[in-house]
């Protein structure tokens, strides 16, 4: 079996895609606690934006205001346990037990419980544990490892909608979602784990992070935006452009319904990269002040192509008065998959709280992805690997 993996995954590949899991996971936790950080700068309203106007364009006049530390690296996000410089949010938790639960719906296959959205589903309730209990549970053996990582415990604003929607164990559907009217982020800034399923055909990746995204948002622009996040960042795991990921998310979402809101917010994003130079007031044009997923998503593309590297893209993605955790999250993950890991700011990575835990985490998905016949099957298992994503 690892012999037909090996000639399935050369090992260049695999090293590229280890690199690109990396840089999504690492570059989306990393725009999270920057964006965390810069939504709480005390200030007059708009400091933010000045700031990236400034960023964005390098050549301002001498005598402009000087660019506010927020703007250099990670700085505490909002928070009722107080961290450290580069905190990260609920979605950056969220996104790690995204990657646990399709690492468990793999090792899953092996007995027949092949159904990923409830592997993903039962992930998600392991998380909404921490957001209750005040450390692991010991006696719990189906945790694996990641629900024993006590940083993961600290409530970091968790969406209202996840807290409702995984507040019982009913798993919602497209047909019958839970918050029917949750039209926020929440599901949207998880979805990038889908991405990272690169021998999954786009429309099977689409179906599962809009099924995923019905678990505790139901409004079809909530959910079809995390279908198209996950699309996009398919296409560069996968070695494509981004905006010929974009394109592509954009034909698959267009056949189904009620796409209208996300198509036509891409649509805005892509066509704003030919009006002018960058700059904050057209991040928050595209939705990036608002509520709505597809103005997140929208803003966080445009930071993604416009941006000179992967530290301007991101500052420019933060520096808007709307949620800029958000923004961050959406546009670090999308350049890390197109860059992968070594491009990320090193300053940024050093600061960023959990950064073994989801180093970790990727390396087992790359793992699990590349060699999963190795650690698992019908003849041969790694007791090791079972103990860190059980079965049950």
């Amino acid at each position: 079996m690892a012999t037909t993996a090996a000639a399935v995954w050369g090992r260049a590949e695999q090293q590229d895609f280890r690199s690109r899991v990396r840089g999504c996971l690492l570059g989306g936790a990393v725009g999270d606690a920057l964006g965390a950080g810069t939504g709480e700068t005390p200030g007059p309203d708009g400091l933010a934006r000045a700031a990236a106007e400034q960023i964005a364009t390098p050549d301002a006049a001498p005598n402009a205001a000087p660019i506010p530390a927020p703007m250099v690296a990670p700085i505490p996000a909002p928070t009722t346990t107080p961290g450290p410089r580069g905190t990260v949010t609920a979605a950056t938790q969220m996104s790690l037990f995204t990657v646990d639960g399709l690492i468990r719906a793999q090792v899953r296959r092996d007995v027949g419980a092949w159904h990923p959205p409830t592997d993903v589903h039962r992930a998600h309730l392991r998380w909404a544990a921490t957001q209750r209990d005040w450390g692991p549970d010991e006696r719990r053996k189906d945790n694996g490892w990641l629900a024993r990582e006590e940083w993961l415990y600290a409530r970091r604003n968790p969406p209202r909608a996840c807290l409702t929607g995984l507040g019982d164990e009913r798993l919602g559907t497209v047909e019958r979602p839970k918050n029917p009217d949750a039209a926020d982020a929440g599901a949207l800034v998880r979805s990038a784990p889908f991405g990272l399923l690169v021998g999954w055909e786009p429309q099977l990746v689409c179906q599962l992070a809009v099924e995923c995204a019905a678990q505790t948002h139901g409004a079809p622009a909530a959910m079809l935006a995390a279908g198209a996040f996950a699309v996009t960042v398919h296409g560069l795991a996968r070695g494509a452009s981004l905006e010929a990921a974009v394109g592509r998310a954009v034909e698959l979402v267009a056949a189904r319904p009620g796409h209208e809101p996300v198509t036509e917010a891409l649509g805005r994003a892509v066509g704003a990269v030919r009006e002018g130079a960058p700059d904050a007031k057209r991040v928050a044009a595209l939705g990036a002040g608002g509520d709505g997923a597809e103005g997140q998503l929208a803003a966080a593309v445009y930071c993604a192509l416009v941006g000179e590297d992967v530290r301007h893209g991101l500052r420019l993605a933060v520096g808007h008065d709307g949620p800029s955790a958000v923004t961050g999250a959406l546009t670090g993950a999308l350049l890390g998959a197109l860059h992968g890991e070594t491009a990320l700011p090193p300053a940024w990575l050093a600061e960023l709280e959990g950064r073994a835990t989801v180093l970790a985490l990727a390396d087992d998905f790359s793992m699990e992805m590349t060699q999963g016949a190795a650690l698992h099957g019908p003849t041969e298992s790694s007791p090791g690997w079972l103990a860190r994503y059980p079965r049950a």
